[in-house]
């Protein structure tokens, strides 16, 4: 159990942090309960008198400071039974502060907590979207197993509640209710696959997350979802991201072939009900590898989040990138993960980790950026050590030169473990690079004069191997090496120049047994390393020098037979048995020198990460090189590519081609939650209107043949321009009654979009006629003034290039000619996917092209409503919270009138006016173009200048944005 709010439990975090800030003390007797020597139980009894208390500020002051003392790691357990009073309480704070509290104790205190489950279920019914998911997180928080049929019955109805945050907390749910009781896997599958079709960017992270915890073999649920998925990536919150990312990895790796084999091709214009497949495949066996259209889109919508904040997230678009794409796509990720070098210590070294496994497959990738990996003198050493690695993996015959320079610095170090680790690094060199290997190997043997013994044991280490790879050229540094033995002290060191001594001994046949004889003197003292090889060096000299060391063998052999380690007692023994002849010792003393003087092959310097790639980048069991728990291995490609179709779906939006049908048809093939919601509430607006020239049976075919007349416009989002690109609507939280109406203030704002100087006497000019799109209802109405400012005729006037290539837009027909002095207005429709980002085009004729931007103000990507009042405040109460923005206006003038003041409010939004029985209030209602997501204003009056104004909306950034907006034009009023 944590031991504070969890993370992903968001109301109850921003709860706490505020309860936190707000419990410092502010009396000095406060003060004083704080303190280092004040008894606890005089505070907590102060506390309980507090929540027992008839005052509702009372109370809520101390579940603020209860709070505080969770926040700041406290326990406040024996509070309980007070705090669980309190729970039905009517102030909706105090009920969000308990909720709070009894996430955090209810698995302690599960008897009190099962009394108030009455409650809880209440609480599931309340008309407060935070009280909902609070009531919900607590209940799947009591780990009681009898009342798990009432957390089941509790997940179901919030899987299909109104509101997104609540169907987010039954995802969480449902992983809390899986480890509690197993045996329920069955019926939350459902409930996952469920909420796998929900459109809400808020849900889509939690409920994968779930789907992972509780059934990640069921890739089936995936196959419809699966674009969906993809095209919401981008929308989703980065904690979702990354398990969304992380869990298509492996779908694509179950569905998608490789596409590392070489001709390896992605055809964008790809039909994908080819007719003449057939004949092709007889004409040639061998197809060249086409990448599938689905591939291909995750790997288009996870590129943008390369530019995301969060370090995660950019890691596993890398990793993504590295399974997935095909070798000459995976440097797309190089400047992100270099860019990420500049964070934290903690960042540094996991994304440093992943690139050392890169670098030793692809050089190519990181070599441009060769000196973001030069070490820094406030690096940490395992930081320090990870550069290192990651300079030696890009070395090559152009770079190493540099490198060696870096390197020479950096065993100058006082870091004597990174030193240590830089030797090494230049022994890799040497081995990997013939051309430097004699550089390398004369500069260590320099260091051999080192006063740090530390530098001069890792030098003779490498040095021994790098002798190995040219043993008959390097006498001279054996013998330099010998010289130095009675100065090195580190085991490892000694022992490596007596293996040396002893391998070579015929290159120096008069050191290596005076070598000898220092070392008969010191046997006893030595570690066992440096024993052993002393032993191994007496066997070899016997065999090729007895008459000089035949006595020295015998004692060195004696010293042995009677040593404290078994190892050398056993070595001894084998020894003297091989190399000394009698009547005992068998056939093996005749090959003891094809034994002990055999040629042994050179060792190879690798890196540490050559293996770490069997592992899936960014996990843990790639950071620690072992298998972690839970770590699930990523599949190979599959041979044959599975059924693309299975990833075929409906007509998730209506489209401008000919498969476009009614609202209410598309309606029927939406969610069950839409379904539900639909039948309360009436059908949508937009699902009202049908066209009265279509007769069923001329929509019945269109229905039958909409899958075939245009696969590639409504499921496979294509490069080209002309097509519209699949998408998904953003968060629908509410699918009302409302009607839509037109906007009752009339004057609209004009903007230039191309000016003649420009445009070569091609002027245009936009506004925003604020009336449905008869193109396609996601998308924004605009109307163009075409102007021909010029002295001679425009001809082919049309629309460019889009950008960006996603941009869903409704051009106006070619204009073929107009006159000079002429204009023309026309109408076009953008889908601005409810964001004010700028949709860029180019306005072409028949000679010139130019680049053009229209940006929508934020109040022109709504459609105004009607409603009751009624309606308005039961509404305003469901989209509370962080669905609500306010701000104090002062105005300019005190007086006034209303009238004036609607009419600001409607010259900045598209909003209807709600009547309104207080003279004092303005209400406003309107829907968001393209998800239909509910947009709520309300203007309070005061006797003074100052008004306070609240929009509701469950789109968070066109509120606050929106706000703005509204205030600026306010202040003029």
């Amino acid at each position: 159990m944590s031991t504070g709010v969890s993370y992903n439990d968001q109301g109850g975090a921003e709860a706490a942090v505020e309860a936190g800030q707000e419990s410092t003390p502010t009396s000095s007797s406060t003060g004083a309960a704080f303190g280092l020597f004040s008894a606890d139980f005089k505070k907590n009894e102060d506390l309980k008198e507090m929540l027992e208390s008839n005052k509702e500020s009372l109370k809520l002051e101390a579940m603020k400071r209860i709070v505080g003392l969770i926040a700041k790691g406290k326990s406040a357990s024996e509070l309980f039974p007070a705090v669980v009073k309190n729970v039905a309480s009517k102030n909706i704070e105090l009920k969000k502060l308990v909720y709070v509290y009894l996430v955090r104790y209810a698995e302690k205190q599960q008897d009190l907590a099962l009394l108030s489950i009455s409650t809880f279920q209440r609480a599931l019914k309340d008309p407060n979207q935070f009280i909902r998911a609070s009531a919900l997180r607590v209940l799947s928080s009591i780990r009681v197993p009898i009342i798990v049929p009432i957390m089941m019955l509790a997940i179901k109805e919030a899987a299909a509640d109104l509101s997104p945050y609540v169907r987010k907390t039954s995802a969480h749910a449902i992983q809390k209710l899986y480890s509690l009781d197993p045996d329920q896997k069955e019926q939350l599958i459902e409930v996952i696959e469920k909420l796998l079709k929900d459109k809400s960017t808020l849900v889509a992270g939690s409920v994968v997350m779930a789907f992972e915890e509780v059934c990640p073999d069921r890739i089936d649920l995936i196959h419809k979802n699966y674009r969906k998925l993809c095209n919401l990536l981008v929308d989703v919150e980065e904690w979702g991201q990354v398990v969304i990312i992380s869990m298509l990895t492996r779908y694509a790796r179950t569905q998608f072939t490789s596409p590392w084999t070489e001709g390896a091709e992605f055809d964008e214009n790809k039909a994908f009900y080819d007719s003449d497949s057939e004949e092709k495949k007889d004409q040639t066996e061998a197809k060249p590898y086409i990448m599938d259209p689905d591939h291909r889109l995750l790997l288009r919508n996870t590129k943008p989040l390369l530019q995301s904040r969060n370090t995660a997230v950019v890691m596993a678009v890398a990793q993504l990138y590295w399974h997935l794409a095909p070798k000459h796509e995976v440097s797309i990720v190089t400047k992100s993960l270099v860019r990420l070098l500049r964070s934290h210590r903690e960042v540094q070294y996991i994304v440093l980790q992943n690139i050392a496994t890169m670098s030793i497959q692809r050089k190519g990738m990181f070599e441009p950026f060769i000196k973001s990996f030069y070490v820094r003198s406030t690096d940490a050493t395992h930081i320090k050590t990870l550069k290192l690695e990651i300079l030696t993996n890009l070395a090559n015959e152009a770079n190493i030169s540099t490198i060696l320079r870096e390197f020479q610095t950096y065993v100058k170090s006082q870091d004597k473990a990174f030193a240590a680790a830089t030797i090494q690094a230049i022994g890799r060199c040497a081995t990997n690079i013939s051309e430097v290997t004699d550089t390398c190997l004369n500069g260590l043997v320099l260091l051999l004069s080192n006063r740090d013994e530390t530098v001069v044991a890792e030098s003779i280490v490498v040095i021994k191997k790098l002798l190995q790879t040219q043993p008959t050229q390097h006498g001279d540094i054996i013998k330099h090496m010998a010289k130095l033995f009675d100065n090195v002290t580190v085991p490892m060191a000694r022992a490596s120049i007596l293996w040396l001594m002893g391998e070579y001994c015929e290159k120096v046949p008069k050191i290596a047994p005076d070598v000898l004889r220092k070392m008969a003197k010191t046997f006893t003292a030595e570690e066992d390393i440096v024993k052993l090889q002393t032993v191994n060096l007496a066997a070899k000299l016997y065999l090729t020098n007895s008459k000089q060391t035949k006595l020295l063998t015998q004692y060195i052999l004696n010293l042995g037979k009677y040593d404290q380690n078994y190892d050398i007692r056993d070595r001894t023994r084998f020894i003297r048995q091989l190399i000394v002849p009698n009547e005992k010792s068998g056939a093996l003393s005749k090959y003891a020198r094809r034994i002990l003087l055999a040629p042994k092959p050179a060792p190879g310097l690798e890196s540490a990460f050559k293996d770490r790639d069997r592992y899936q980048l960014g996990t843990l069991s790639h950071s620690l090189n072992l298998k972690a728990t839970g770590y699930q291995e990523l599949p190979d490609w599959p041979a044959v590519a599975p059924d693309q179709s299975v990833r075929n779906v409906e007509i998730v939006e209506p489209c401008p081609c000919v498969c476009t049908e009614s609202g209410s048809e598309s309606e029927e093939e939406s969610s069950e939650d839409s379904e539900k919601t639909s039948s309360d509430s009436g059908k949508s607006s937009s699902g009202s209107e049908k066209s009265s020239s279509e007769s069923e049976s001329d929509q019945k075919k269109k229905k039958k043949t909409k899958k075939a007349a245009c696969p590639d416009h409504c499921l496979f989002p294509q490069n080209d321009s002309k097509k519209p690109t699949f998408r998904t609507s953003g968060i629908s939280l509410f699918y009302m009654s409302f009607q839509v109406t037109t906007s009752s203030f009339g004057p609209l704002k004009t903007y230039e979009l191309l000016h003649h100087m420009t445009g070569k006497g091609l002027s245009a000019k936009y506004h925003f006629p604020r009336q449905p799109c008869l193109y396609q209802p996601s998308m924004v109405a605009v109307q163009v003034i075409l102007t021909n400012s010029s002295d001679h005729a425009l001809e082919e006037i049309h629309i460019g290039d889009q950008s960006p290539a996603s941009l869903n837009i409704h051009c106006f027909n070619t204009i073929e000619r107009l006159e000079p002095g002429a204009s023309v207005t026309v109408s076009m429709g953008i889908d601005f996917s409810d964001s004010t980002q700028a949709a860029n085009f180019q306005l072409c004729t028949k000679e010139d092209q130019f680049s053009v931007s229209i940006q929508p103000a934020v109040g022109e990507l709504l459609m105004a409503s009607t409603m009751t009042e009624q309606d308005f405040c039961k509404e305003q109460g469901k989209l509370q919270g962080m669905n609500e923005a306010s701000a104090t206006i002062t105005m300019a003038t005190a007086n006034a009138s209303r009238q004036a003041i609607n009419k600001q409010v409607l010259s900045v939004a598209n909003v209807g006016e709600v009547p309104s029985s207080q003279n004092n209030f303005s209400r406003f209602a309107g829907q968001t173009v393209s998800s239909r997501a509910l947009v709520l204003v309300s203007l309070e009056l005061s006797e003074s200048s100052g008004a306070l104004l609240t929009i509701n909306t469950e789109k968070s950034v066109m509120a606050s944005m929106l706000l703005q907006d509204l205030k600026q034009a306010l202040a003029q009023a």
